[in-house]
């Protein structure tokens, strides 16, 4: 106890003392060298453990619960006619508006966005090709619901049938490229599940390729979110597919279903569905001034219907919402201290740009807060994540971000991590 007593009253001559010797231990005995390495290496797990226990936010923090932006907004959201609905901001990621976005839904034709994910990245992978010819086999050919007519036995290249699935929502052309891609729609169908679980779809489960209805074929509006955010930024090349407004295949023309491709320029797609069971639903998405928003809506009562509602939450999302970049591309969201390294300091951010959704002209309000590792103790390597930022809005959490190591922080010498060692300990 004395010991300790004694360093506390001694900090501030320690301190001077060590800046004006030219051995950072020079004005101690040797006795109390020792006693003073015995001690810091003494405390040098405890500090080791406290950093590697230490959570990515402050300490006594409770988990934050990230709201949607509408919650923040005093426009009401729009009463819409359908079993569920969610927007999305594509820039931002982040959910606008919804109803009931965890409430599992049978996906119809829906189940197509999967289907075409799938097969684009085996394109990308090369496992298949836009020209490759594909053999039409029966169980393809006898697919029921709607058709490209695709006849059995043919050959028709992947570039068509990608137009037969995705302007003529052809059951019948998806079965034919599961084929083409797994060797058979069983094995296709084990893909899309197991791609639904690697981008963090938990209440999505596929039994067919097509959207077949089935009781276990089922998803939910926020799970088509993200597929539908996923496949627009990582297949741009082949979103024009979507955009297509008719196809005509065995002399049998066919207009896209999406009637919004013709009500509104600025839409470029995604899919429409239809079961009797399922109702009328719609993925649609839309480009303005550089801002994607993509809205799901499902179980509407017609056609019409969905195409007025889908038409509604895009507007409403864009006329009340704005999308602003909060930090640009490798700049710091805050310069924190470092223990026992060359540097005393480092930068915390991200390697890309973070936008933000907000309602409109709330930009300015915006609060980003740090939660970091404490103490922050070297090496440090860049990429490394040391904790969160947490963006709000009138003490609402809009959405939190990693922050990472901006740059290497080398470890110290030896006697420059007993010096910060003891500084800690008397902190």
């Amino acid at each position: 106890m004395m010991l300790e007593a004694r360093f506390i009253l001694n900090t501030d001559i320690l301190n001077i003392r060590l800046s004006m010797t030219t051995h950072p231990l020079g004005f101690l005995t040797t006795a109390s060298r020792k006693l003073l390495l015995c001690t810091a290496l003494a405390c040098t797990s405890l500090l080791a453990n406290a950093q590697s226990d230490t959570p990515a936010t402050a300490a006594g923090a409770q988990p934050t619960h990230v709201v949607a932006v509408s919650e923040l907004s005093t426009i009401p959201v729009p009463e819409v006619p359908a079993k569920a609905w969610l927007t999305l901001d594509a820039n931002s990621g982040q959910v606008i508006g919804a109803l009931n976005p965890t409430q599992q839904v049978e996906p119809a034709s829906l189940t197509k966005l999967m289907a075409a994910y799938v097969v684009f990245d085996a394109i990308k992978n090369g496992r298949l090709s836009l020209d490759q010819q594909v053999t039409i086999s029966e169980k393809a050919w006898r697919t029921e619901g709607s058709r490209m007519f695709v006849e059995v036995n043919s050959q028709v290249s992947v570039d068509d049938l990608l137009k037969g699935v995705i302007v003529q929502s052809g059951n019948d052309a998806t079965v034919a490229l599961a084929e083409a891609v797994a060797g058979s729609e069983g094995a296709f169908v084990a893909l899309m599940n197991e791609e639904a679980k690697r981008q963090g779809l938990a209440d999505t489960h596929y039994t067919n390729s097509p959207g077949l209805p089935d009781p276990q074929h089922m998803t939910t509006v926020r799970d088509l979110a993200t597929l539908a955010t996923n496949l627009v930024t990582d297949f741009p090349e082949f979103l024009h597919y979507y955009s297509q407004k008719e196809f005509t295949y065995n002399k049998i023309k066919q207009p896209n279903r999406n009637r919004l491709l013709w009500a509104d320029g600025t839409v470029d797609g995604l899919k429409t569905g239809h079961t009797s069971s399922a109702g009328y639903c719609l993925v649609s998405t839309a480009v303005r001034d550089g801002r994607r928003v993509i809205s799901v809506l499902v179980g509407a009562d017609s056609e019409a219907a969905r195409t007025e509602a889908s038409l509604k939450l895009l507007n409403w999302s864009y006329q009340n919402f704005d999308t602003i970049k909060l930090f640009d591309k490798d700049q710091p969201a805050v310069q924190a201290r470092v223990w026992e390294g060359e540097a005393e300091t480092v930068d915390l951010g991200q390697t890309k740009p973070i936008w933000l959704t907000v309602p409109r002209g709330k930009g300015p309000d915006v609060q980003p807060i740090a939660h970091y590792t404490q103490p922050l103790i070297a090496p440090l390597t860049k990429g490394s994540e040391v904790g969160t930022v947490s963006l709000s809005l009138d003490g609402k959490i809009l959405r939190e971000e990693p922050l990472a190591v901006m740059n290497d922080v080398a470890q110290a010498g030896f006697f420059g991590r007993l010096y910060d060692k003891v500084r800690l300990m008397l902190q």
